[in-house]
């Protein structure tokens, strides 16, 4: 065992700027520091004595110009080591390149080239314990980058911080995946070649761009709204949400809406789920429908595939066979039966609900094209189904 890890907590290790913050804390209050030989390397290491060169030695008396700062940012989710995020490859020793972009602020240097590699890759290994840390979302190198392509393969440009937030929160697929998935295919013939297509976890750059950055699988014929320009000076992430903490500031929401959260505010005088219930917020209506497409999918699975099909969000790929219609999940060896009678009807329907559902800000990113892909995937399942549309009474 190294010296650093009896002195530090092997997650606090990962967090190289704790460490330096407590270095110059204690170089600030005047620490003694000398060498020693680490006993199982051999080599030297320089560690501070237990007693500082003057005392008493306080060092909530010492002055660190962005503590407020850290301390924001030391508890929010960018911060927590321990979440699936950033755990996930622990006993791999490194996080897989195709994931290190986002799961780890040297990943991220790496693959827009900030630590000098070359730029779009990530060369690797990039070590486990890493965070979204302030070299993330400060490093001079960010002016640099101009453009951001998304899955879709829609390239957008961004300025400073933004190359952050926009590379790491737009998904990892789009609706052309689907699109070249399914293409050929019958659209209500089971195929035992096609597998969920995920587009990943907290998508709020790919609602916020709507129709023109293309997340969804955007069916034939229909026009989807595009980025969603909201009022300003509401123009980035950093609009609403706080830069270090990533709570929602929403007292600047209260110049133009009367509502006790973000999730009460209502930007429509119309029901979109049938309800007709307007006193709540938009968000009420994205769920309901978001429920509604459940329900068909699983209704379409039973009735048109003949292979019903359970979803459980809490593992991966979420949607589990259920042979004999018993409410529970089909396990082999002790496994859970991975759905494999996707049609190309029901894929595209099952993005579309994972892409709403995998942005819990859909109702304030962008609500109009959540909306959108909703209802499409809705009135697509209903032909087959034999539902009319017009008695669900929802609006598009």
């Amino acid at each position: 065992m190294s010296i650093s890890s009896h002195l530090f907590p092997s997650g606090l290790l990962a967090r190289g700027f704790v460490i330096a913050v407590w270095l110059a804390a204690m170089i600030a209050g005047g620490a003694i520091f000398g060498q020693t030989t680490d006993t199982d390397t051999g080599e030297e290491a320089v560690i501070p004595f237990a007693l500082p060169q003057s005392g008493p030695f306080t060092p909530a008396e010492i002055e660190i110009g962005n503590d407020q700062a850290i301390a924001d940012w030391f508890r929010s989710a960018h911060a927590n080591a321990a979440s699936q995020a950033f755990s996930h490859w622990d006993d791999e020793g490194e996080i897989n390149a195709s994931c290190a972009t986002c799961h780890s602020g040297e990943g991220f240097r790496d693959f827009h080239g900030l630590d000098g590699t070359p730029a779009g890759v990530v060369d690797g290994p990039i070590n486990v314990g890493g965070v979204v840390d302030c070299g993330t979302c400060h490093n001079a190198g960010l002016a640099q980058i101009e453009e951001i392509t998304f899955p879709s393969g829609v390239v957008h440009p961004v300025q400073g911080v933004e190359a952050s937030c926009l590379t790491c929160h737009q998904g990892r697929s789009a609706g052309i995946d689907v699109v070249e998935a399914i293409a050929g295919l019958p659209d209500d013939e089971p195929n035992a070649e096609l597998r969920f297509i995920n587009p990943h976890y907290a998508t709020a750059a790919a609602t916020w761009l709507g129709g023109y950055g293309a997340a969804g699988y955007q069916y034939e014929g229909q026009e989807y709204s595009g980025r969603f320009f909201h009022a300003r000076p509401v123009a980035s992430c950093n609009s609403c949400h706080q830069p270090h903490t990533l709570e929602v500031e929403f007292e600047p929401c209260l110049t133009c809406h009367l509502a006790d959260s973000p999730q009460e505010i209502r930007i429509a005088r119309q029901s979109y789920d049938g309800s007709g219930d307007t006193s709540v917020g938009i968000r009420s209506d994205i769920m309901a429908n978001a429920d509604t497409l459940l329900g068909l999918i699983e209704a379409y699975t039973v009735e048109i595939a003949e292979a019903p099909v359970i979803y459980d969000g809490n593992r991966y790929p979420y949607f589990f066979s259920d042979a004999n219609n018993d409410g529970e999940i089909d396990m082999s060896e002790g496994r859970p039966v991975a759905y494999s009678a996707w049609t190309p009807r029901s894929l595209r329907a099952a993005f579309n609900w994972k892409l709403v559902t995998a942005d819990p800000g859909n109702y304030a990113h962008n609500p109009q094209y959540s909306l959108e892909l909703l209802y499409d995937a809705i009135a697509d399942l209903s032909g087959p189904l034999g539902i009319d549309m017009d008695a669900l009474n929802l609006l598009r």
